[in-house]
């Protein structure tokens, strides 16, 4: 049975944190909120826990999964990003965006579209998932909560927590966040292109 955090939504308690931080590291898959609903996370390297959100999600090895980062610095590591791509990144994060790159050797081959090699990228604008990320001193994996048959990422953590409490290890209450998907930019080719467009606005990258 999973754990429960109930999480302050603006000042998250540290200990919590810590203690959040140390499931992940022990191979845990979590359930934590962002800006654009809750989503499911575990350790960057960890092929199990990565199979096991899969087996949530129904997920087959074509899904394009996100890497949560911190900054921008983070980015670097794990994305081919050029110098007018970083200026637009730098003006628009954290937000609810999700950014496609070419990624890096660091990026576990799993984790990237396996035709496109790429690979997701996001800086959250929520408190509770920046403190996550900064407790861990690395990228999260990432997929929204969306669970089989439904179209719209989980937004009840009560709710998450009846449906998923013998498959998580952790479920972080952060309250209830509503349905906003992200704005989705492609920067994987010579030409940006918005692929969708949610609650990030799409303006600056038109």
């Amino acid at each position: 049975m999973s754990q429960f955090f109930y999480v302050h939504p603006e000042t998250p308690q540290a200990r919590l944190m810590t203690q959040a931080v140390a499931i992940i590291r022990n191979g845990g898959v979590v359930v934590y909120p962002t800006d654009s609903g809750y989503a499911l996370g575990c350790q960057l390297e960890n092929k199990q826990a990565l199979e096991r959100i899969c087996q949530i999600r129904r997920l087959n090895d074509k899904h394009n999964f996100t890497l949560l980062c911190r900054d921008l610095s983070e980015i670097a590591n794990y994305a081919r990003v050029d110098n007018a791509a970083f200026r637009l990144l730098r003006s628009n994060t954290p937000g609810a965006y999700t950014f496609i790159f070419k990624g890096t050797k660091e990026v576990p081959r799993r984790l990237m579209n396996p035709k496109r090699k790429t690979i997701g990228i996001r800086i959250p604008d929520n408190a509770i998932a920046l403190a996550l990320l900064e407790e861990l001193g690395e990228p999260l994996m990432s997929t929204s909560l969306i669970l089989p048959n439904s179209d719209v990422a989980e937004s009840d953590p009560e709710d998450i927590r009846d449906k998923l409490e013998h498959a998580v290890d952790l479920i972080m209450n952060g309250g209830y966040l509503g349905e906003q998907p992200t704005t989705v930019i492609d920067f994987s080719n010579d030409e940006m292109e918005v692929l969708r467009v949610g609650a990030g606005d799409p303006t600056p990258f038109s």
